[in-house]
């Protein structure tokens, strides 16, 4: 018996980082999975690889109403209902605010809150269909606290912690429950672009990585994406039953505060 056995689940950026994580978390514990992302190569080859019985993945731009409304007519086609979502895409830019693009704001601003937006929206009516369920948002470390030269991502994700107490409010009525994820620093080619540079040395790269959080977080290493999956089904399951509206912290106890050592 898996943990989300017979629920169908939306997960979109799960191509790759913390969406894949968490697609191939949930289909294990027995959840299809539909796979939403921009990256179509790699969500469709990770779709095949779970196999057409568990996932399907659909492209979507999570800024687009168009794709969303594609995406829940092609859910429901393959697996007959929605019951639960998992709002992860994001993206992350690094600027001052005073030299941020407006452009770049924007950009940031349409990925990361109107695409968390236009996800319940699409998605809350068919989870409510289905008898209820769930939404997990993915905010931020940064959503509950600043961070300097990330001020447009910051911003949205404070905002995703504003939609997600919302829409807990008024969703709860229809069997929905909503709560958000808060990763601190994760391992993933977000957070470490140079993951995705052919020309990075990885192993130097890996080197500054783990010097660089060593000092900054109490548990002393960058986070990985299966943990914050690890949440995400926590949050997508039975077991968190009677939590709601809630923001919940994975970043190795960066948020406590600052150590003197």
């Amino acid at each position: 018996m898996g943990k989300l056995d017979g629920r169908v689940i939306v997960i979109t950026g799960a191509a790759r980082g913390q969406g894949e994580q968490e697609a191939r978390l949930f289909a294990a514990e027995g959840a299809r999975v539909v796979l939403g992302d921009v990256l179509k190569e790699q969500g469709a080859a990770l779709a095949a690889e779970l196999g057409a019985e568990r996932a399907r993945f659909v492209p979507l731009d999570v800024a687009e109403e168009g794709d969303w409304a594609a995406l829940v007519e092609a859910a429901e086609e393959a697996f007959g209902k929605i019951d639960g979502l998992v709002n992860n895409a994001g993206i992350l830019r690094f600027n001052a605010l005073v030299d941020t693009p407006l452009e770049e704001f924007q950009q940031v601003l349409s990925v990361n809150q109107t695409g968390c937006f236009l996800g319940i929206r699409a998605v809350a009516p068919r989870i409510a269909a289905a008898g209820g369920g769930t939404i997990v948002n993915t905010a931020s470390y940064a959503g509950l606290t600043g961070m300097a030269f990330v001020g447009a991502y910051a911003a949205t994700k404070h905002a995703v912690v504003g939609l997600t107490r919302v829409a807990a409010l008024e969703l709860a009525a229809q069997g929905i429950r909503v709560n958000a994820v808060c990763p601190g620093a994760v391992d993933t080619p977000m957070t470490n672009p140079a993951a995705l540079d052919p020309s990075a040395d990885p192993q130097e790269a890996a080197r500054a990585v783990d010097e660089l959080y060593r000092k900054l977080v109490p548990l002393g290493r960058i986070g990985r994406p299966e943990e914050v999956a690890r949440l995400a089904l926590f949050l997508s399951g039975e077991d968190s039953s009677y939590i709601t509206g809630q923001p919940f912290v994975i970043d190795g106890g960066w948020l406590a505060g600052v150590s003197p050592f």
